[in-house]
């Protein structure tokens, strides 16, 4: 137990304090997005502008409903195109929380495009901006006094950071890579039992692509993210999502993550969601995971409790200011 806190995610609730699992625990810090196709500036600088139109988009989770300490989060992003659509301005703001954690964060996004083919565009792109992040240890139930659990290891700071990213995109198909924070920020340290161990904010990378499939009426929507982080197992998502008429899109998903909560890595999670395309500049989205893993946790009063199959539910608003009816009416998948 005392040494689970090493080099650990800076957003543990106590439900995962109580898990004795193992010596170490290596997970994924960055905010997690089930419809990460629709809400790309989040993880990657270099969409910002990548619409043509100023877009607006906002992002609720609720993860693990029933779960005490579960996480839930909410994102912002807006963006536009500049001089000429060859670069692109974005803001992000989000507060991500899980337990006694919550990270809230403020970024701005600049992105520079380049031609490399007659529909094909290659934007870089880079942010910055500063984080709070608040982990209060002590308020964690200790039910067997471990003094990991202390006031003096809570930490509740400003953290600068940065990130980068290439988009590389046409009407049919985008790839893009990514690291939003690359700033490894030594969060907090302590010492147990002559030993010392260190929080971190690891640096995250992405890798995300997708294409379309098909004309007319209908059409298929494939796409995947990877995130690599040192240390910890390699988490993927991979999705489908079929479009009728650019009105109406079914999907399906299915996710690994990078948190090896049950001591196997095996698929964690099952996802369907659905957008609809209301108007031209509006658009709902709503995606429902299904947890296929089991989280062990002790009570206050000491004794085991289970939780499978917990749900969690995101809902997704993007509004577009046209500036032309020839942009804002033409279909955009990315």
């Amino acid at each position: 137990m005392k040494a689970l806190y090493l080099r650990c995610k800076t957003r543990i609730p106590a439900l995962i304090f109580g898990i004795l699992l193992t010596s170490q625990l290596f997970a994924q810090q960055e905010v997690m997005y089930s419809q990460y196709m629709f809400n790309t500036l989040a993880i990657n600088p270099a969409y910002a502008g990548s619409r043509d139109v100023l877009s607006m988009t906002l992002l609720g989770r609720y993860q693990w409903l029933g779960v005490p300490g579960a996480p839930n989060t909410y994102s912002f992003t807006m963006d536009m195109p500049i001089k000429n659509e060859k670069m692109g301005l974005g803001i992000q703001a989000y507060t991500d929380a899980i337990g006694v954690a919550r990270n809230t964060g403020g970024f701005l996004s600049y992105s520079y495009k380049v031609k490399v083919g007659a529909k094909t565009t290659l934007a870089l792109g880079v942010n910055g901006g500063v984080e709070n992040i608040s982990n209060l240890l002590s308020d964690v139930a200790n039910i067997n006094y471990d003094p990991v659990f202390s006031e003096a290891n809570n930490i509740n700071r400003l953290f600068p950071n940065a990130g980068a990213g290439l988009f590389i995109s046409n009407d049919k198909s985008y790839l893009g890579i990514s690291v939003p924070h690359l700033i490894e920020n030594k969060l907090s340290s302590f010492v147990v039992d002559n030993k010392t161990y260190e929080t971190i904010q690891r640096r995250h990378m992405f890798a995300m692509m997708g294409f379309v499939i098909g004309k007319g009426n209908v059409k298929i929507k494939p796409s995947m993210m990877i995130r690599y982080t040192a240390n910890a197992p390699i988490g993927f998502d991979g999705n489908v999502n079929v479009w009728f008429k650019d009105k109406i899109s079914f999907g399906i998903s299915g996710r690994k993550s990078q948190a090896t909560l049950s001591g196997q890595e095996v698929m964690d999670a099952a996802v369907g969601m659905i957008e609809l395309q209301l108007t031209p500049q509006l658009r709902l989205g709503y995606a429902y995971d299904y947890n296929m893993t089991s989280l062990n946790s002790l009570s206050k009063t000491g004794k085991s409790k289970q939780f499978t199959g917990t749900p969690t539910h995101e809902g997704l608003l993007r509004y577009e200011f046209g500036y032309g009816k020839s942009k804002i009416l033409t279909p955009r998948y990315f």
